[in-house]
């Protein structure tokens, strides 16, 4: 039995949940039936109980049966990983398409988070993200210079970019920054959300950055209000999530996270 299967049956186990298979407050079969079901050991269905634990979707009392506690699609920034991976780990099909790729200097935000001199050329893009065939979020992206070829020559339709990137020219972002505000749908987002002027958005902002520290993008990512929810998990001695007035993202910081 290979030692990923517990992912496997997690990720059926997610799919089931957020469908509604299984709605909030319903237990889920036990470890025994789970076991009959796939043919694997009670150990293999804790482990993929555990990762649904850890993700915040079941929950229980010691020596009962596990309880469904929520149902969204919710995005984890404990660990750095791209819209459509989170979403093939959700259960979701995920479409993404370019729809504009332009080479331009950068502005002075667009330098300073990308560590440039002023006016240096960037590639600046336009990206329209399905969830499960509706639109879900758009995305604007500036590229470093150094990376600006790799990204022009990636196919329309690409479904991650950073995964590309990393697999076809080993690019890898290890290190993110993020910012998370509200604002209103403009012209161009509610054409392509399918939603009216004005409709409030939830905007993600960040920069990913190479082991080394090396900016690789500065993106804008504004999502239809009630289609992801974010989650930050913190504790008494680790808090990621700070909260920061106004515009500001916190000072860049060099090195980069494994």
């Amino acid at each position: 039995m290979g030692s990923t299967r517990y992912v496997e049956i997690a990720e059926e186990l997610r799919r089931a949940i957020v469908a509604g298979q299984y709605p909030v407050g319903a237990q889920l079969p036990s470890e025994s039936a789970l076991g009959a079901r796939w043919s694997v050991s009670r150990g293999t269905v804790r482990e993929a109980l555990a990762l649904l634990a850890t993700e915040g979707l079941i929950g229980s009392r010691q020596g009962a049966r596990r309880i469904v506690l929520r149902q969204e699609r919710r995005h984890s920034f404990a660990e750095l990983n791209s819209f459509a991976q989170w979403a093939q780990g959700m259960g979701h099909r995920v479409t993404s398409r370019f729809l504009s790729r332009v080479r331009r200097p950068a502005g002075p935000e667009e330098a300073e988070r990308l560590g440039l001199a002023p006016g240096t050329g960037i590639l600046v893009v336009l990206r329209l993200r399905d969830l499960d065939g509706e639109p879900t979020m758009v995305e604007r992206t500036a590229y470093a210079d150094w990376v600006a070829e790799a990204v022009e020559a990636l196919p329309e339709d690409c479904r991650s970019v950073m995964d590309s990137l990393a697999e076809e020219a080993g690019i890898v972002a290890h290190y993110g920054e993020h910012l998370i505000d509200a604002l209103a749908a403009g012209s161009e987002d509610a054409r392509l959300l399918g939603v009216r002027r004005g409709t409030p958005l939830l905007r993600q902002r960040h920069v990913s950055s190479t082991a080394a520290g090396r900016p690789i993008e500065w993106t804008d990512d504004r999502y239809r209000a009630g289609s992801v929810t974010f989650s930050v998990s913190n504790s008494s001695v680790a808090a990621p999530l700070e909260r920061h007035a106004g515009e500001d993202l916190p000072p860049r910081r060099g090195g980069g996270a494994g």
